[in-house]
């Protein structure tokens, strides 16, 4: 069975870039057993949905615009990430469930999984989380890697680095 965690988000805007330092700091930090994909999504949106016809498990981590209390984690089917209400946020979010909705209509069969944090601030144009999600971000990497064991991948700690290392790399070698 073929896996693959897919970090969204826009790095630029604050709390929404934890998807994407999220799958960085995986990269950085662990090896998988056996493979695992991961893959930094950004902003891709649909041109992300050929991970959906590749794959047979898809993770994705992104935040989540629900009235909730910044730092709430969240675990969602994406079957049921329709029902969550009508306001998005962030065009990356409306695009996730184009996504989504355009692989049902094509039978796509990935089953897909939505690893959601509540973001304290997604509007400043701002590198790195806010106190409330960087507090939070060793619940949601536990959340990430329970999600992955899971689906029968072992994960291994191969390296130490930061979460802030890794996101003053990623910002280093420009990306947006």
């Amino acid at each position: 069975m073929k896996s693959i965690v897919i970090g969204v988000g826009n790095t630029l805007f604050k709390d929404d870039g934890i998807g994407v330092y999220t799958a960085c700091f995986l990269k950085n930090n662990y090896a998988f057993s056996p493979h695992l994909e991961i893959v930094d999504g950004g902003t891709m949106g649909l041109n992300l949905i050929g991970y959906l016809q590749e794959y047979d498990q898809v993770i994705i981590l992104d935040t989540l615009s629900i009235d909730d209390e910044p730092g709430r984690l969240y675990r969602i089917p994406a079957e049921e990430f329709h029902g969550l209400g009508a306001q998005r946020n962030t065009a990356h979010e409306v695009e996730l469930i184009q996504m989504l909705e355009a692989g049902a209509l094509y039978g796509l069969t990935a089953k897909v999984t939505i690893l959601g944090i509540v973001p304290e601030d997604i509007t400043s144009v701002s590198i790195g989380l806010s106190s409330a999600l960087e507090k939070q971000f060793h619940r949601y990497l536990q959340l990430v890697l329970g999600e992955i064991t899971s689906l029968g991948i072992e994960a291994t700690r191969t390296e130490e680095r930061s979460l802030q290392s890794v996101i003053i790399e990623l910002m280093g070698s420009g990306h947006r």
